[in-house]
């Protein structure tokens, strides 16, 4: 077989590359060699779920994955399209792999494949093994029909949220849902008004729209405040595409940032231990909610390995990234229910535990925001840079700040993840490459949100200049 195509690769979370490199070859070896992986540690596989989002290419891409599977004599459960946190889910209960067909937010050209092990999320070191094992003898290839979809992947994974809130958690919210093109957006109005919430529908989109919950940006606020003013909503709800990043918008027409929901849903969940990348605001700490804060590199896999050092030294623990996805580790235990373990970004939990406990206190989502320090976030990202040129500015940058006026003032330079620089005036400036595309991502923290904002757009366009 030939070699894979040089596109793909591993970012912070699974193989990312364009739709169009993911094609049978290319799924056959990398998920041959992850099925080889398990199964040279051990694992006894009897079976492999797999899902996909709304992309144009993501069915072919999983019917590749799951002639792969068949391949290897095992058994593949068709989850069809639904949330990457329903899916693991599901595979963690029965402790088997899965396979999530997905690029998230990234543009609907591109695509990519999550692995799950049996006991949860691939790990950064179990990438360079499955390089290893790609060109590794495989078993004959052959045509598979899909088997029907299993509807209890996603039934138990909305039942989870009736079973822990109860049937009137959300009674009386009337949400405006931008169901877009994300892969839950049916299940999301389901989960919402078996809670007792009003939905309506603002968009739904049958092409795919790439939506980044974590770079939104002032077109998309402008739309949301229409929905709002138009609906009279208590706030606007969402997901990325594939589900596992949650978009919430109060009724005041700003975004709930992801780090700022994090904080919040840990709070009303009764976690008091938390995990969460650099790149999340000080109000973390600030806050005073938290008896452990472990800060980490950016993305799902290095979040999860501090939950799994947390977790050690009690009970359970949550995590949390800028993007919003929540993370929970260990059996937790609130208001008599247990919160299973999902160590992989969810979305909607967030959402519920955050409108639910507003809706408790009488009050408003953006008056739980209040409630914490003034802290303000901005994210804005560059596409299509250089990126080897890109790390080259980045690095000057670090060993003389001062050459970047936004960056004179420097007190100190946090590495654990690009490069985080703490301001004398109390702000910062985040500059770090992505993961899993030409993209050089921009987080600022001030004081109040018109001053992150500022911030962002002059380090945007310096950063422009400099790199384009």
């Amino acid at each position: 077989m030939s070699s894979a195509p040089l596109e793909l690769k591993f970012g912070t979370s699974g193989l990312r590359g364009l739709g169009k490199d993911l094609d049978r070859d290319a799924c056959y070896r990398y998920v041959g060699a992850f099925l080889a992986l398990l199964e040279d540690r051990g694992e006894k596989l009897s079976a492999v779920c797999i899902g996909f989002d709304l992309r144009a290419t993501s069915p072919t891409i999983a019917l590749y994955c799951a002639e792969a599977v068949a391949a290897r004599g095992l058994a593949v459960i068709n989850a069809g399209p639904v949330p990457t946190p329903a899916l693991a889910r599901y595979a963690l209960a029965r402790r088997l792999p899965a396979l999530m067909i997905t690029a998230s937010h990234n543009p609907a050209e591109h695509n990519g494949i999550k692995f799950y092990r049996p006991d949860g999320e691939l790990t950064k070191a179990d990438e360079a093994p499955i390089k290893e094992r790609l060109d590794a003898p495989l078993p004959v290839l052959s045509p598979l029909t899909p088997p029907p979809i299993e509807p209890a992947v996603a039934h138990e994974y909305a039942a989870s949220f009736r079973i822990l809130f109860g049937h009137t958690a959300l009674a009386g919210l009337r949400l405006g849902v931008d169901q877009h093109s994300a892969v839950g957006r049916d299940l999301l109005v389901d989960i919402l008004q078996a809670l007792g919430a009003e939905c309506t529908i603002t968009r739904r989109s049958a092409d795919f729209i790439a939506v980044d919950t974590e770079a939104v940006d002032a077109a998309y606020l402008d739309m949301a405040n229409g929905w709002l003013d138009a609906g009279g909503y208590d706030a606007i709800v969402s997901t990325d595409g594939d589900g596992d990043r949650p978009l919430l918008i109060g009724n005041d027409g700003r975004q709930v940032l992801g780090d700022t929901l994090g904080i919040l849903a840990a709070k009303a969940l009764g976690f008091r231990r938390v995990a969460t990348p650099v790149s999340s605001t000080s109000a973390v700490e600030a806050s005073g909610l938290f008896s452990a804060v472990s800060r980490t590199r950016i993305g799902s896999p290095f979040v999860i390995d501090a939950m799994a050092e947390l977790v050690a030294e009690d009970d359970a623990v949550a995590g949390f990234e800028g993007n919003g996805g929540f993370l929970t580790m260990g059996e937790h235990l609130w208001r008599g229910r247990f919160i299973a373990p999902l160590p992989t970004r969810d979305a909607i939990l967030p959402l519920v535990a955050v409108l639910a406990a507003a809706r408790e206190a009488g009050r408003t989502v953006s008056q739980l925001v209040a409630d914490l320090p003034p802290r303000a976030k901005a994210t804005g990202r560059l596409q299509d840079v250089d990126t080897r040129l890109s790390q080259i500015w980045i690095d000057r940058l670090v060993a003389a700040p001062s050459s970047w006026d936004l960056l004179r003032g420097t007190s100190s330079v946090q590495t654990v993840d690009g490069a985080k620089f703490m301001l004398e005036d109390g702000n910062s400036l985040h500059l770090r490459l992505s993961g899993n595309a030409p993209e050089l991502r921009v987080y600022v923290e001030t004081a109040n949100p018109r001053s992150a904002e500022v911030l962002l757009q002059n380090a945007l366009k310096k950063a422009r200049t400099a790199l384009m």
